[in-house]
């Protein structure tokens, strides 16, 4: 599957060649991907598994909106992960659980980047949403992108042994 994945995104980065790294190429492509996924997910959970309703806990209730951002992430999370650690950083050799517990930290500093960043376009700056949401996004994705490469999925350099 993995040599499926990468041969069908490698196949698309020959236009693209000049202008990105083939690792930013499978980054967009793959967060892409996986953005579309979620966007879906998002879509059918809220429209139709919960059907707009109210979610009730014992001890809260939780809008559909945000019910449904959960029940998407917990596909989206996952997916992320795995094509972030063999599709675009596969190179990193870092222990897994270190790099999930990272990736874990990353999703979450992202999920306050994007919550400080509209609050802060939209209800200080007075940026229309869409607009504040583009924004975001691209500031999101790529600090995401920077923090994958440079922490989560890092390479880590072999210490040479003295002879």
């Amino acid at each position: 599957m993995r040599r499926f994945i990468l041969q069908f995104i490698d196949f698309f980065y020959r236009p693209f060649a000049r202008l990105l790294p083939l690792q930013t190429f499978r980054y967009l492509a793959c967060g892409g991907g996986n953005t579309l996924l979620d966007i879906f997910l998002y879509f059918i959970m809220y429209n139709f598994v919960l059907a707009k309703q109210m979610v009730h806990l014992p001890f809260l209730t939780i809008t559909p909106h945000i019910a449904a951002l959960f029940m998407a992430l917990a596909i989206t999370f996952p997916t992320g992960f795995l094509l972030s650690k063999y599709i675009v950083f596969s190179e990193s050799n870092l222990r897994g659980r270190i790099q999930l517990f990272r990736y874990f930290m990353l999703v979450s500093a992202c999920i306050l980047l994007n919550y400080v960043f509209m609050k802060v376009f939209v209800e200080i700056f007075h940026i229309y949403p869409t607009i504040s949401k583009i924004l975001t996004t691209f500031f999101v994705v790529c600090f995401s992108y920077l923090t994958q490469k440079k922490f989560t999925f890092k390479v880590k350099s072999e210490k040479l042994k003295a002879f």
